[in-house]
């Protein structure tokens, strides 16, 4: 997270952002919070699944777009488990 340059404020809302479109594209039942933190933690593992790939991203952009695929990587790996 510390090479996209956001801040602890800008990655709470841009996680918030990434976690609500990937609640949406999946068809996810999430509250606010749980969309938060899908973001967040959600960029924090494409940006290093990128990383080993050798693709990088830069700033909120890239940070949304890392939050997003990373959620949607969490909500189906949460749908695997449950069946």
């Amino acid at each position: 997270m510390q090479d996209a340059q956001v801040g602890w404020i800008a990655a709470i809302i841009i996680g918030g952002f990434a976690g609500w479109f990937a609640s949406m594209f999946m068809k996810s039942d999430t509250g606010l919070f749980t969309n938060i933190i899908l973001g967040i933690i959600g960029a924090a593992i494409a940006s290093f699944l990128f990383g080993l790939l050798g693709v990088g991203f830069a700033g909120w952009l890239g940070y949304l777009v890392a939050g997003f695929v990373g959620a949607c990587i969490l909500i189906a790996g949460a749908r695997a488990i449950r069946r």
